[in-house]
C-alpha cells in the first residue's frame, strides 16, 4: 500500500519485501470480503502461510524509478505487525503485536539496494481471520522515512494458522428435546469439541410422535460476533444444510447423523479475541411439519485446528523446553482429512481422559406459531 503523497505525486522509489522461502512457503487461499471459501468465490488473496511463532527472514529491495536519479531519506524501517479491524471503526485499528527492525539509517541511495531482515519467533498469538464485519491480520510494513516529504510505505500480508493440543475433555452431547404430548426425540452427538477435517457423528430417537412431521433437515451455523458494548454486531450465517430425513417418522424410530466438516472452509471457535470479537460453531436440528411450522433446537459445537500426523514435533519446545525441538513444523504441512470421527492424531499429545455423557432435557423452539398451535 503505498502512501497518500505517492499516490498523487508518485513515488520516486520501488519497494519489493522478498521472503527467503518463497519459492517454498505454502499459500494460503481466503476471500477478501469475509464469505466462506467456495469454488467458485471469485474476491481471493493468496498470503504466504506461517505456522505458529515462525521466524520471518527475507530481503527489502529499494530500486530507484527511471526519472528519479537518487533518494535521500532520513531511515528506512520495516514493522511486523498483528492488528484487530472492526468494519464499524475502521479508522481506529487495534495492534496486539508490534515489532520494528531498522533497515537504514539516513543517507542516499543511487542505485539499487538491498536490506536483508530476521523477526525470530515474533509472537503470533491468535490466528488470521477474515470475517463479515472484523478482521484479525499480521502484516510487513516497510517505511522509508523523508523529510518534509510524505513517506514511501510498502505493506505485505501475511497468513498465520495455530495448531492446537487435542482437548483433554471431550463429553459426547445428549439431549432430550420435545413438545408435551406431542413429541418426544432423544439426540445425541459423539462428542462436543471436533478437529477441522472432523466427522459429526449422531443419531435421532423419536420416543412419541403426535403430529405430522415433514422432514427434518440439520444445519451448521457460524456466528460471528464483533464489537463491544453498545456497538455490538452479530453476524449468522450458513455454512451447509441438508435433508436427513423426508416423511413423517414412528415411535421407536432411529434416524442416524453424519456430517463431514472437510469439506467446508472453518475456522477454529474464536472466544472473545482480545475482547474484540467470537467465532462461534453450531448445529441446528430443524423439524417441519406438514403447517410448514418449524421446530428446531440449537447446540453449540467447539472446533479446533489438529496437529498433522506429519509435524509430530509442533508442541516439544512448549512441553520440555531443557530440550529444545529439532525443527518445528513443516511449512507444507497440510491437516489430513479422515473418515471416521474416532480417528485421532498421532502426534505427542496425551490420551484424553474419558468423561461421562452430558444429558440434558428441553423443549424444542417454535419460532413462530400460531395460537392453536401445542408448541
Amino acid at each position: 500500500m503505498a502512501s497518500l503523497g505517492s499516490m498523487f505525486f508518485g513515488a520516486p522509489i520501488s519497494v519489493d519485501i522478498q521472503l527467503d522461502d518463497d519459492k517454498t512457503r505454502v499459500k494460503a487461499i481466503a476471500t477478501a470480503d469475509g464469505t466462506p471459501l467456495l469454488p467458485t468465490s471469485k474476491n481471493t488473496v493468496e498470503l504466504f502461510r506461517f505456522v505458529g511463532n515462525e521466524d520471518i527472514r527475507g530481503k527489502v529491495v529499494v530500486n530507484l524509478t527511471p526519472k528519479t536519479k537518487k533518494f535521500d531519506f532520513l531511515a528506512i524501517k520495516i514493522e511486523f505487525i498483528g492488528q484487530i479491524e472492526l468494519f464499524y471503526d475502521r479508522g481506529n485499528h487495534f495492534d496486539f503485536t508490534s515489532l520494528v527492525c531498522e533497515l537504514a539509517h539516513a543517507g542516499t541511495i543511487t542505485s539499487q539496494q538491498v536490506y536483508p531482515f530476521v523477526f525470530e519467533k515474533p509472537e503470533k498469538q491468535f490466528e488470521s481471520y477474515n470475517g463479515v464485519n472484523c478482521k484479525c491480520r499480521y502484516l510487513l510494513r516497510v517505511s522509508a522515512v523523508r523529510n518534509l516529504l510524505p513517506n514511501v510505505v510498502k505493506e505485505m500480508d501475511l497468513w498465520v494458522i495455530n495448531y492446537q493440543k487435542m482437548p483433554e475433555m471431550n463429553s459426547p452431547i445428549k439431549m432430550e428435546v420435545g413438545i408435551e404430548d406431542c413429541l418426544h426425540i432423544e439426540f445425541e452427538y459423539n462428542k462436543s469439541k471436533y478437529h477441522l477435517k472432523d466427522v459429526v457423528i449422531g443419531k435421532v430417537y423419536f420416543l412419541l410422535v403426535r403430529i405430522k412431521i415433514k422432514y427434518m433437515e440439520i444445519i451448521l451455523l457460524k456466528r460471528e460476533t464483533a464489537g463491544q458494548v453498545p456497538n455490538v454486531y452479530n453476524e449468522t450465517s450458513t455454512i451447509t444444510k441438508f435433508e436427513i430425513m423426508d416423511g413423517a417418522p414412528v415411535k421407536g424410530e432411529t434416524l442416524p447423523v453424519r456430517l463431514f466438516l472437510g469439506h467446508f472452509d472453518l475456522t477454529p471457535t474464536y472466544r472473545n479475541v482480545h475482547n474484540k470479537f467470537s467465532v462461534k460453531y453450531f448445529l441446528n436440528l430443524v423439524l417441519v411439519d406438514e403447517d410448514d411450522r418449524r421446530y428446531f433446537k440449537q447446540q453449540e459445537i467447539t472446533l479446533w485446528r489438529r496437529l498433522p500426523k506429519q509435524a509430530t514435533a509442533y508442541f516439544v519446545e512448549e512441553e520440555a523446553p531443557d530440550h529444545p525441538a529439532k525443527s518445528t513444523a513443516p511449512v507444507g504441512a497440510e491437516e489430513e482429512p479422515t473418515d471416521t470421527a474416532s480417528t485421532q492424531s498421532n502426534t505427542t499429545t496425551p490420551t484424553p481422559t474419558p468423561a461421562t455423557t452430558t444429558t440434558t432435557t428441553s423443549s424444542l423452539t417454535p419460532p413462530s406459531l400460531p395460537p392453536t398451535s401445542n408448541a
